[in-house]
């Protein structure tokens, strides 16, 4: 039988210090036209290097040094880089994981679909244009670069890492329908199981460069063979019920520390707790704020379009509130609302009792700020590339001048670091030595130091594995029981949300929807939008061992 795309025993090298590193070794799967097959695993499986392999689109200095790649019959790993370009785009498109660096911000997107087709197709440019429409018309414009050239196969390497529920629901029925429409072959990269069980016909799952386990989604979901595939699908959040912790992979050999929590010194929890004794940590009424956009380029007039419409919450100390809505929804303008990032246009915003948008009691509102820190999405670009780890938990100390002296800051630093789950040897270290799980748990390190008692966190774990997800949500969870800390938890994971929070605020167009105890949300919701949100969820559930 005849594949539409048949790896055999790929393996590829990068040359490092140390000697060759496998990124793939002996790497065997095939594609057929018509089939979606989703090749699964965390980061550095070797996942996206299968598919770059494809492509011929390694990152230098890596290469193929073993096995062969036969496309439509014909074996393309060795052709030349010049026949590759004939044969991408034209036979094989790629969908990127990020479209806003795969995209030319200073062209068009008519221009660049028809720059792909001219170049593809070899056809003029009028009926490049016509093709473009055409085009952006049957994808409802996601994505339509990947079909310009027509292609038989579609590599998709992460296409709906850190989107809502909503988007992702509808590229993926969308990849779905064109590969059964126009019999493409496709494979979907993705460390997302809930992804693979919403779209893929079988499934393919790679772990330290090796491919572990292969075979329909109901099997290999339902029956796994592999203890890694069994740990990895156990570790995806709950969304029909509510754990006391999430299940950590424990199969990986050392790629993530466990978490375990070491005494913070008794001196620094006790400035941690808070003098206050209000019940209601944050209460907010009637909140706007608005932002003003340019109808066209170089036009001085503006339309006004309320992020934030009139909204009203509290949440109680101690409590672990989650905030859910699609993009645009408004969610995160109102963390930095809170977090006092932006100013509002009206409304107020009350911190432990005290109004902190009074203008005359600075010092006081600098005071209740500092018991407020912010867990950013992006943990790398949220850290300074230039400083240490050291340096980069310590500065919040030495702003504020929470310590006595160096020796103390030392001592706090060093607790905190290990509070977090890290070796003290990453203290010398820079950002960049780190995996994405790791910076993640630097930045809470760092929020950490000023010594808050409020944590907002703005999608903490939206583009990280699910293992390193497990253990950062749980030493989530651990700091709140040990430090009391109260929690606004944004995310668009729901399964996440629910077993994260205590109750949760669901928002639309900028609006609050419905708020509820998050298991009466999830059994019981009561908004159409809360249920539309709720139906879209992936059903993993399905595929529980």
């Amino acid at each position: 039988m005849s594949h539409l795309l048949e790896i055999k025993n790929l393996s590829v090298n990068f040359p490092s210090r140390r000697g060759q590193v496998a990124a793939v070794n002996q790497v065997s799967i095939s594609v057929e036209t018509g089939e979606v097959l989703g090749l699964v695993g965390e980061s550095g499986a070797g996942k996206s290097t299968v598919g770059n392999s494809v492509i011929n689109l390694l990152e230098p200095p890596g290469y193929i040094s073993g096995g062969e790649i036969i496309f439509d019959g014909i074996r393309i790993d060795q052709k030349s880089n010049e026949d590759m370009r004939k044969i991408r785009g034209a036979k094989i498109g790629t969908i990127f994981q990020d479209p806003q660096t795969s995209l030319n911000p200073l062209m068009t997107i008519g221009k660049q679909l028809s720059e792909t087709l001219i170049e593809t197709l070899k056809i003029s440019g009028s009926s490049a244009r016509e093709k473009s429409i055409e085009l952006l018309e049957s994808v409802g414009i996601p994505n339509p670069l990947a079909l310009a050239g027509d292609p038989d196969l579609i590599i998709a390497d992460e296409p709906t890492t850190a989107l809502d529920v909503s988007i992702q629901k509808q590229i993926l029925d969308l990849i779905k329908s064109l590969c059964k429409a126009r019999n493409l072959g496709v494979i979907i990269v993705t460390h997302d199981i809930g992804v693979i069980a919403e779209i893929a016909d079988r499934v393919a799952v790679m772990y330290n460069g090796q491919l572990v386990e292969q075979g329909t989604v109901k099997q290999v979901l339902q029956k796994p063979k592999h203890d890694y595939t069994k740990s990895l699908i156990s570790a995806v959040p709950s969304g029909d019920k509510k754990l006391h912790r999430f299940t950590v992979v424990d199969y990986i050999d050392g790629s993530e520390e466990k978490v375990t929590l070491e005494n913070v010194s008794e001196h620094w929890l006790s400035k941690n707790k808070s003098s206050e004794t209000h019940k209601t940590a944050i209460s907010v009424k009637d909140l706007s704020i608005e932002f003003s956009i340019r109808q066209a380029l170089f036009r001085k007039n503006r339309i006004f379009m309320k992020a934030v419409d009139n909204v009203s919450l509290q949440i109680q100390t101690g409590e672990s509130f989650g905030l859910v809505g699609e993009s645009g929804s408004g969610k995160s303008t109102l963390a930095r609302l809170i977090a006092g990032l932006y100013q509002p246009k009206s409304g107020e915003i009350d911190i432990f009792g005290h109004d902190v948008l009074q203008r005359n009691q600075k010092a006081k509102t600098s005071l209740i700020r500092r018991k407020m820190q912010m867990i950013f999405q992006d943990p790398y670009s949220s850290l300074n590339s230039r400083m240490t780890v050291e340096d980069i938990i310590s500065e919040p100390i030495r702003f504020h001048r929470s310590t006595l002296n160096s020796n103390e800051t030392s001592k706090v630093v060093n607790d905190l670091i290990s509070f977090v789950g890290m070796p003290k040897a990453a203290l010398k270290k820079y950002p960049h030595e780190f995996s994405g799980g790791q910076r993640q748990r630097i930045s809470i390190a760092r929020a950490l130091a000023s010594r808050p008692e409020i944590l907002i966190c703005d999608e903490p774990t939206s583009a990280l594995d699910v293992s390193v997800q497990a253990n950062i949500l749980n030493l989530l969870k651990d700091l709140q029981e040990e430090l009391s800390l109260t929690m606004l938890f944004i995310s668009h994971d729901l399964p996440v949300i629910r077993q994260m929070c205590d109750r949760v605020a669901v928002m639309q167009n900028g609006k609050i929807c419905e708020i509820a105890k998050t298991d009466t949300l999830f059994d019981d919701p009561q908004h159409e939008y809360s249920k539309h949100l709720l139906g879209l969820m992936p059903r993993m559930d399905l595929f529980r061992l």
